[in-house]
């Protein structure tokens, strides 16, 4: 055999081979550049999980600590978002404040899920009675908007913040299952479920390996968007007085706190938890737009 052989067979090797596959950096800035809604969404999260994280393990300052000598102080370097009429900081009661009010928004959005996702599977899949008495249920409840639903709920029970996570959970199910409901109704005549079932499965396990998973993706995305709907009603009701109470750092209470002394040029009181609120809810709303947007694209 000639070099020209060898030649020939290295080159047949060399273009069998695989390419190689591009890195996970790689694949991961071709995702941002088609999804900018990841890009933003990613960045407002980071900033409000660092400012809530730092919040609550390191705050510049007590966010409960009364100074009446350094009351209504302007921003400066000593305060970076001013101090409020107690004299309390009010950029430690923002990060702090804003943590809580992820958490309880991730809380309500889980909640919804877990819930509104088991009922709209068995009322889809079951039909016949159970699927009308559940189906009417579900339009009773959401023929109120669901913030008074959740203010009318928080109002009965008490304001406590598990009364508050209570009440917008409850508001927010509904949607969960129609959205369910409806995936599970396309999802129970697909030919992998006919065969699962010819094969003789189980019901309960054609409903939660097979339907479920195939059915989830829509609910999956409005959960997202939840969580930020959540942070916005939870800081409503706040506000309102018939949420989380004073003196809780929490973004709705400083609002509702330092609304009063904008009049006076004291704007920060309130300006600064209003931007974390509307912070937090952008980056839930950015990543459920990207959610949306894989949904539609791949599929789930």
């Amino acid at each position: 055999m000639d070099l020209t052989d060898v030649g020939i067979s290295a080159d047949r090797r060399d273009d069998a081979a695989p390419a190689s596959s591009p890195s996970r950096s790689a694949r991961l800035r071709g995702e941002l550049k088609r999804h900018p809604s990841l890009a933003v969404g990613g960045v407002l999260a980071t900033v409000v999980v660092i400012g809530a994280v730092a919040g609550h393990i390191a705050p510049p300052h007590d966010p409960l600590a009364v100074n009446p000598g350094l009351a209504l102080a302007p921003p400066g370097p000593g305060h970076w978002f001013g101090t409020d009429q107690f004299g309390r900081d009010v950029f430690s009661r923002v990060v702090y404040g804003i943590g809580t009010d992820v958490v309880i928004g991730l809380v309500v959005a889980a909640l919804a899920f877990a819930v509104g996702s088991m009922v709209g599977l068995v009322s889809g899949y079951l039909g016949g009675w159970a699927d009308d008495v559940v189906m009417r249920v579900v339009d009773i409840v959401m023929s109120f908007p669901p913030f008074l639903l959740a203010l009318a709920i928080a109002v009965v029970l008490g304001d406590t913040v598990r009364n508050v996570i209570i009440g917008v959970t409850i508001a927010y199910v509904p949607f969960i299952v129609r959205l369910t409901r409806s995936g599970v109704l396309t999802a129970r005549g697909a030919d992998y479920v006919l065969g699962a079932r010819a094969v003789g499965a189980l019901r309960s396990r054609v409903m939660t390996l097979h339907v479920l998973p195939n059915a989830m993706g829509p609910a999956l995305v409005q959960a997202t968007l939840m969580a930020g709907w959540a942070i916005l009603d939870v800081s409503g009701l706040s506000f309102l007085g018939v949420g989380i109470q004073p003196p809780s750092p929490e973004l709705g209470v400083q609002v509702a706190q330092g609304a009063p002394y904008i009049t006076g040029g004291q704007w920060w009181i309130s300006v600064f938890p209003g931007a974390a609120i509307i912070l937090a809810v952008l980056a839930f709303n950015f990543l459920g737009d990207y959610a949306d947007d894989k949904l539609r694209g791949q599929g789930w």
